[in-house]
């Protein structure tokens, strides 16, 4: 029954190509009645002989006119094909932009079992911070875009949640300061640490053990409430020590042009001893800005004295009588050589300046 009615319907949608098909059986007759020796003469005769063959509609079954008539309507099924493969796709029977809202059955797959385990959304909906969820059809992308005005909430109903699930490291970017004092003393008592039944596990007095977190605080404003980056402590070759110096001079350049080269490079060799001599020969607790500032501002320099030697150059001196081919003593001498007497006074009156906007780096 149900072939009968797919062939019936098929019937039906390519009728009328089949009727078009049978009339143009009467354009295949015109042209095979028309009288001519050239195709230009038997174009006149067909404008002629048309009238006469269309004054009946009933189709030629010669032939050449039905084979004519096939062409016809195989072109014909052909452009509507085409152009039907272009057309929109409507929905018929639906209003345009039937969406619905989702259920809690839709979302259910994409939530953990284990509240803590999820990034909240709303009241209703999370995400699983698994990446591997059993279904790997549930598995989606963690990042969250929330866009909000000033004081629309974002902090309050989307960013402390989050931090109360307490499942992952965070760094978070607090232009406020709000946040580290609201939250600070909850991460820094941690969440309680699970046992292999998924129960809090307690201590020998009956009190839930809690993992703490590390709280690090970068404050570019007030560097006395900031923990402090010193760059000493991840230096552990000649090469480390250039990768410092070069990012030292590129970020205390200022605006404006760059300098005479000759004056960049005698300021490396200059970094490159002091930060050498710092690194290899000076106490743990003295590796950091302070000490380098403290040998830049050591260096005086007197013009009418070629033979002065300030306390820096004795330290070197003294070092080089132990250690002839030791890395900061190569690196003096060469800025020596490079710098000379008459201009040392100008390349450490800019190095000072330098020094200067480097204080805030020191440990």
């Amino acid at each position: 029954m149900k072939k009968q009615l797919d062939i019936k319907k098929l019937f039906l949608l390519n009728l009328p190509y089949i009727l078009m098909g049978l009339f143009a059986t009467n354009f295949g007759e015109v042209w095979r009645l028309a009288v001519g020796a050239d195709a230009s003469a038997k174009m006149l005769s067909f404008f002629s002989t048309l009238p006469v063959a269309l004054q009946s509609f009933w189709p030629s079954l010669h032939p050449l006119d039905l084979l004519v008539g096939i062409c016809c309507c195989g072109a014909l099924r052909l452009a509507v094909y085409l152009k039907s493969k272009n057309a929109k796709k409507y929905r018929h029977g639906m209003e345009y932009g039937s969406a619905r809202w989702g259920t809690h059955e839709d979302i259910a797959p994409y939530i953990d079992p284990v509240f803590q385990n999820n990034v909240i959304l709303t009241k209703t909906e999370s995400l699983t911070m698994n990446s591997r969820p059993k279904d790997p059809k549930t598995a989606r992308n963690k990042n969250v875009l929330v866009i909000g005005g000033s004081g629309s909430g974002k902090t309050r109903f989307w960013l402390k949640p989050n931090l109360m699930q307490m499942h992952s490291s965070y760094v978070v970017t607090d232009p406020k300061g709000t946040i580290l004092v609201e939250c600070g003393k909850m991460l820094q008592r941690g969440t309680p640490k699970l046992g292999k039944d998924g129960k809090p596990m307690k201590d020998k007095r009956g009190k839930v053990i809690y993992e703490p977190y590390r709280i690090k605080v970068l404050n570019t404003i007030n560097f006395k409430k900031s923990m402090h980056y010193n760059p000493f402590a991840y230096l552990h070759s000649e090469k480390d020590i250039l990768k410092l110096v070069t990012t030292l001079i590129a970020n205390t350049k200022g605006e404006g042009k760059a300098g005479d080269d000759f004056w960049v490079k005698a300021e490396t060799l200059l970094y490159c001893a002091l930060i050498g001599y710092i690194h290899y020969e000076a106490p743990v607790e003295e590796q950091n800005f302070s000490t380098l500032i403290e040998f830049i501002n050591a260096m005086e320099v007197r013009e009418d004295d070629e033979e002065f030697k300030n306390p820096v150059d004795l330290m070197f001196d003294a070092l080089e009588a132990e250690k002839p081919n030791h890395f900061a003593v190569r690196q003096y001498k060469k800025y020596k050589l490079a710098a000379g007497v008459v201009c040392s006074k100008r390349l450490l009156n800019q190095v000072v300046g330098k020094s200067l906007r480097t204080h805030n780096l020191k440990s």
